[in-house]
């Protein structure tokens, strides 16, 4: 059902779509000058970060972790 999604070679149509469609909202986020509108701005806020909440460590270290592991996933192309 997701093959699309894997075999970029096939659709690589769909990954550029996405990456447009991003693109746009993001950069309507940026120049409407609001707060909290950014994936950045809603990334701190679902984990905590900003305002600051009760769980903004262990979202902080969530965070952390998934970029470390997604970074040597990507590199050396391994699953753990």
């Amino acid at each position: 059902m997701w093959d699309f999604l894997v075999n970029f070679e096939v659709h690589w149509g769909w990954w550029i779509a996405w990456g447009v469609m991003f693109a746009i909202f993001e950069t309507i986020a940026i120049v409407n000058k609001k707060d909290g509108d950014t994936l950045s701005e809603y990334t701190r806020k679902w984990l905590g970060i900003f305002p600051k909440r009760q769980w903004s460590i262990v979202g902080s270290v969530a965070l952390l972790g998934f970029l470390v592991w997604f970074g040597w996933h990507i590199v050396f192309q391994q699953v753990s």
